[in-house]
């Protein structure tokens, strides 16, 4: 098998509106070499993307304001290649969750359910 083409240096964005999952999040992947922007919502991920380009986007599904389909809609539209991962730790009803998890994917995104172990966001990355 080839190796990834995001490997250290790779720009990250990170978008959860929870400040304490964005955080860690980030430095997980700060740890494994990836440089990491992070944003509380969809809007600021586009303003952020615009200004300093991100290779992969990572986004949590239910947000305030801009939710996660939205964002991954957005950036879609804008940035047609950019591989992105959808995390959901769930804060709907399962059937929802499950639901919104099926449409990022048919959006071609990568979907994870949190809580997610680090060494599988790294293994998403890696085989993105």
């Amino acid at each position: 098998m080839g190796q990834s083409r995001f490997g250290r240096g790779t720009r990250i964005l990170v978008v959860d509106d929870n400040a304490d999952m964005r955080l860690t999040t980030k430095m997980v992947l700060e740890t494994e070499g990836y440089v990491v922007e992070t944003a509380a919502n969809g809007a600021e991920a586009l303003r952020i993307q615009r200004e300093r380009p991100a290779h992969v986007l990572i986004t949590d599904l239910f947000m305030p304001e801009v939710d996660g389909l939205e964002t991954l809609q957005k950036f879609r539209a804008t940035y047609p290649a950019m591989p992105v991962i959808v995390m959901s730790g769930g804060s709907s009803s399962g059937r929802q969750q499950a639901d919104h998890l099926s449409v990022a994917r048919e959006l071609g995104a990568v979907t994870l359910r949190k809580p997610v172990e680090p060494r599988a966001l790294i293994e998403a990355i890696r085989t993105i």
